[in-house]
């Protein structure tokens, strides 16, 4: 066994293996409010969820530290894993092009199959699409790829900026005195569609009811998994770039000193909390609205995203190399390196124990209490990954996303492993 754990340490780079584990964990942890509430309550807990001091902390504590973070991390890494895939065809006499649109291609496939079968809150086709398109970039400098990344992440803060200020600026005139009466009625009409209704019992009969209905629901918005790209594009594709250019410059594989590592964790995470708090603290004098939640999430949330991002990186490849060689890192490692088995296997477990084709506890549980299921979710990907990657060389969906990109089965069973 402790061969077999030596030859996966030489063999894999461990900074980014545990980078990914501590981020599948970290997206559970945001992910949870959407399988176990009305979609509203992600954004405020006004929408559900916020009926106790309890979980209006909570709310706020994830706002802050944890809201779409976790996620700019996978995206970090998605781009610095494409440029290690890129750099591997090529060293083996593969056409890297080849290599990666296949995977991309099966990856998109397994993205609509997650949405439409088990959960509306995929990403998988976002990161295809996404992914697509950053390959046209693999030969950029580290420099021109930070320049360009971040170009596009202030075209789409510009565009997420002009609509939700407009938005704002027109609630705020409204509601003056004297405001004129077409003003009061566009800004009612706006505010009474049903993209800001907060009403959660179309959401708890839903989801609280059998499969066939949660079904036709997802065929009802077949273009959801398109309207993401168009949603958030202009952030996921910037961060890969960066992904990528870490990888170029040795960020991300956590070959920069330790001082650089705290400088670069300090410069980017205090402003990222101040001026995170700042906005959870808006969004609390505003009573939660749901408008002012979604602005501080989708636009003036962005700047302090990247900040945090970036932030949080530095800071865990510092605790990775300070749990180099423990036993805890080697499972959170194992738990990157099944990324994409985790990722799914709690989409079907989490909706399995709260939709009512399952368990039935949608909307029964309150946010604070919903971190149970993450706590537990955790010591399970941690307990089950190491032993499976000790015996076998992928996880069960990395080996079959690998298997169908090469176009035939790859040796699953590990070398010298008795089945």
């Amino acid at each position: 066994m402790n061969a077999v754990l030596g030859d996966f340490r030489q063999d894999r780079l461990i900074t980014l293996d545990a980078l990914r584990g501590f981020a599948v964990m970290g997206i559970l942890a945001m992910n949870i409010i959407a399988f176990g509430m009305p979609e509203l309550a992600y954004i405020t807990p006004k929408a559900y969820g916020g009926a106790t001091l309890a979980d209006r902390i909570t709310w706020l504590l994830s706002f802050i530290l944890l809201d779409g973070k976790m996620r700019g991390l996978f995206s970090l890494l998605f781009g610095a894993s494409m440029m290690l895939i890129i750099e591997n065809a090529g060293a083996k006499g593969e056409s890297a092009k080849q290599v990666h649109y296949s995977r991309m291609g099966w990856l998109a496939i397994f993205g609509l199959a997650h949405y439409f079968f088990i959960w509306f809150g995929d990403i998988l086709f976002l990161y295809a699409a996404m992914g697509s398109v950053a390959f046209l970039f693999r030969n950029w400098e580290a420099r021109m790829l930070i320049k360009w990344a971040l170009i596009i992440y202030g075209i789409g803060f510009t565009i997420w900026s002009l609509q939700f200020g407009g938005l704002q600026a027109l609630q705020f005139f409204a509601s003056q005195p004297g405001a004129s009466p077409e003003v009061v009625q566009m800004t009612k009409d706006i505010f009474d569609s049903g993209e800001f209704d907060t009403n959660p019992t179309p959401y708890l009969e839903l989801f609280r009811g059998g499969y066939a209905g949660i079904f036709a629901k997802r065929l009802e918005e077949w273009f959801t998994p398109l309207s993401l790209i168009l949603q958030s594009g202009t952030e996921t594709l910037p961060l890969m770039m960066i992904g990528m250019a870490a990888k170029q410059n040795g960020f991300i594989t956590g070959h920069w000193n330790r001082t650089d590592y705290m400088r670069w964790a300090r410069n980017m995470m205090l402003p990222g909390l101040i001026i995170n708090a700042a906005l959870g603290a808006w969004v609390i004098a505003a009573d939660y609205h749901v408008v002012t939640a979604l602005a501080a999430l989708m636009a003036w949330g962005l700047i302090p995203r990247i900040l945090l991002t970036i932030g949080y990186a530095a800071l865990l490849i510092m605790l990775i190399q300070r749990l180099d060689g423990s036993a805890l890192l080697d499972r959170v490692a194992a738990a990157g390196r099944a990324a994409f088995s985790n990722y799914l296997g709690t989409s079907i477990v989490m909706t399995t124990i709260f939709y009512g084709y399952g368990f039935g506890l949608f909307g029964s549980v309150s946010r604070t209490g919903l971190w149970a299921f993450v706590i537990g979710a955790w010591v399970f990907m941690l307990l089950w990954s190491k032993p499976w990657l000790a015996r076998f060389n992928y996880g069960p969906m990395e080996w079959l996303w690998r298997s169908l990109a090469k176009g035939q089965l790859q040796p699953l069973v590990r070398h010298g492993i008795q089945m």
